[in-house]
C-alpha cells in the first residue's frame, strides 16, 4: 500500500523567503500495518477469535453495525472479545519514529478501555459517598468517571450504558438539596459530566427533572462561571426534550426566562446559544402553560435578538431560532413586537430556499402567521402594521420567491400556507396597483 506525501521545506539559503521547494513522495506502508476494514495505519489493533486483527475503532464499528462475522474470513463470531496485539502496536510505532522525515508521528500507546465492571463499581462508590454526604469523595469519582469519557467514544458508551447518568443524577439532587454553594465544585463537575450522558433513564429522568435539581440548574444558569452556564444549558435541553413535564416544572421557576435570554443577549460561544435557543422552543411550544410564557419572552427583548441572529447566523443556529420565532408568532403580543422591526420580513424572505428545507417551512409559517389578517382588514380599508409588512414584503421580491418554492416543491402544510399567501400578495398588488399580476396569478393557479 502507497502513500503520497508532499514535503515543504524552505531553503535556509534563500533570499526570497516566499519561496518553497516542493517535492512528491512515496512512502510505502506496511500491508499488515493497515487495518483490512479501513485500509489506515492502526492505531490500536486487536485481534479477534478468528486471529485477524483490525483497529479497535474499525472493528467496534463493524460489531456495533450489528455484523456478526469476522470482515475477512466472513466466519461467525465465537466471541466478542478483542485482544490487544501488543507486538503488532509496537511494531507500527517503531516504524513512525523511523519514518518521522516523512511526516509520519508515533502513534500514541492506547489506553486499555474501560470495562462494565469497572464502572458498576464507581457508580456503586459515587451511590455510598453520596449517602455519607461525602463531597469531596464523590468530587474525586466524579472526575475519573469524566476522565474515562475523555478518553474514547468507547468509555463514554460505556459508562453510559451502565447507569452512571442515573447514578450522577441522584448525586446532583442530593448535594442541590443541602447548599449550592457550598458544593458549587461538585455540582459542577457531574453538570459537565451529565452533558454526554443523555438519553438518561426513568430513574435519572425524575432525579434530574425533580423541583430542587431545576433550582440548581437555573441557579447555575445566572450565577455560575462560562463554563458552567453553558453545561447547565446544555443539560436542561437534553431535559427539556425528555418530558413535557420537566418543561411545565421549569417554567414555574423565577429567573430562567431573563438567564436563557442573557445566554443568547451576551452569548458565550454558538453551542450555549443553541442550547438557550432550544431549551426557549420548548418552553414556549403550545400547550396552556407555556402560552403565559411568551409574552415574558417578548418583553425581554426576544424577537429583535432573534432578528439579529438570523441576519448572519449558520444553518443550524438558524433553523433554531426560526423555530423559536415561530412559536412566538403564535402570541399576540409576538406578533405585534414583529411588525415593529424594520428587519424581519426582508430576512425571512432571505432565507426562503437559503438556508435549509426546514428553515424554508419555518419561515413561510411565520410570514403566514404575520400576514393571516390582512385580508379580512384590507377589506376594511385599514392601514394597519399588517398592511405594512405585505407591502414591504412584495418590495422585496417576497412573491417571486414564494412562487420558486411552490416550483420547487414543499410538505402539505407549508404548500397550503404558501397558496394562502400567494393569493393574499397577490390582492394587495392589485389594490396598491403595483403593476399586471395575471400571469403569475394564472401560474399560482394552475400549482394547486
Amino acid at each position: 500500500m502507497i502513500v503520497s506525501w508532499r514535503l515543504r521545506r524552505k531553503s535556509k539559503k534563500n533570499k526570497n523567503p516566499s519561496q518553497e521547494i516542493n517535492s512528491d513522495m512515496e512512502i510505502m506502508i506496511p500491508r499488515h500495518f493497515c487495518c483490512p476494514i479501513s485500509l489506515d495505519l492502526m492505531k490500536d489493533p486487536v485481534t479477534l477469535s478468528t486471529g485477524i486483527t483490525y483497529d479497535r475503532e474499525s472493528i467496534e464499528k463493524w460489531i456495533e453495525d450489528g455484523n456478526l462475522t469476522c470482515p475477512v474470513t466472513n466466519q461467525v463470531l465465537a466471541s466478542f472479545d478483542q485482544i490487544p496485539n501488543h507486538s503488532l502496536r509496537k511494531m507500527i510505532q517503531d516504524w513512525g519514529v523511523e519514518n518521522r522525515s516523512y511526516g509520519f508521528e508515533r502513534i500514541p500507546t492506547p489506553r486499555v478501555p474501560v470495562t462494565s465492571y469497572e464502572v458498576s463499581e464507581i457508580c456503586r462508590r459515587v451511590n455510598f459517598a453520596t449517602q455519607r454526604g461525602e463531597q469531596k469523595k464523590c468530587q474525586e469519582l466524579v472526575r475519573k468517571i469524566k476522565n474515562w469519557g475523555k478518553e474514547s467514544e468507547r468509555n463514554k458508551r460505556c459508562v453510559v450504558e451502565n447507569g452512571a447518568g442515573c447514578v450522577l443524577s441522584a448525586c446532583f439532587e442530593s448535594f442541590a438539596s443541602v447548599a449550592m454553594e457550598k458544593d458549587e465544585d461538585l455540582l459542577g463537575e457531574i453538570l459537565s459530566a451529565l452533558v454526554w450522558m443523555f438519553p438518561l433513564g426513568e430513574g435519572g429522568q425524575s432525579r434530574l427533572g425533580s423541583i430542587v435539581s431545576l433550582n440548581c440548574l437555573v441557579w447555575f444558569l445566572k450565577r455560575g462561571d462560562l463554563s458552567a452556564r453553558q453545561n447547565a444549558a446544555l443539560v436542561l435541553k437534553n431535559l427539556l426534550a425528555l418530558d413535557q413535564r420537566h418543561v411545565n416544572a421549569l417554567v414555574k421557576i423565577e429567573g430562567v426566562v431573563e438567564a436563557l435570554v442573557k445566554l443568547i443577549k451576551e452569548p458565550i460561544c454558538p453551542t450555549a446559544t443553541k442550547a438557550s435557543l432550544m431549551a426557549i422552543f420548548y418552553m414556549t411550544s403550545p400547550s396552556s402553560l407555556n402560552e403565559k410564557m411568551i409574552p415574558t419572552f417578548v418583553e425581554m427583548g426576544l424577537v429583535s435578538l432573534i432578528i439579529e441572529i438570523l441576519v448572519d447566523g449558520d444553518k443550524s443556529i438558524c433553523e433554531k431560532a426560526l423555530g423559536v420565532l415561530d412559536h412566538i408568532c403564535d402570541c399576540k403580543e409576538g406578533r405585534e413586537k414583529a411588525y415593529e422591526n424594520a428587519l424581519i420580513v426582508a430576512v425571512l424572505i432571505k432565507k426562503i430556499l437559503n438556508v435549509s428545507d426546514l428553515a424554508s417551512e419555518l419561515s413561510v409559517s411565520i410570514l403566514w402567521k404575520l400576514f393571516k389578517n390582512y385580508g379580512e382588514r384590507s377589506e376594511d380599508g385599514d392601514d394597519d402594521a399588517e398592511g405594512g409588512v405585505v407591502v414591504e414584503a412584495l418590495q422585496v421580491g417576497a412573491f417571486q420567491k414564494l412562487l420558486v418554492l411552490l416550483q420547487v416543491g414543499c410538505g402539505y402544510s407549508t404548500k397550503k400556507k404558501l397558496k394562502e399567501l400567494l393569493k393574499l400578495l397577490n390582492l394587495c398588488r392589485v389594490k396598491l396597483d403595483c403593476f399586471d399580476s395575471s400571469a403569475d396569478f394564472k401560474y399560482v393557479k394552475r400549482s394547486y
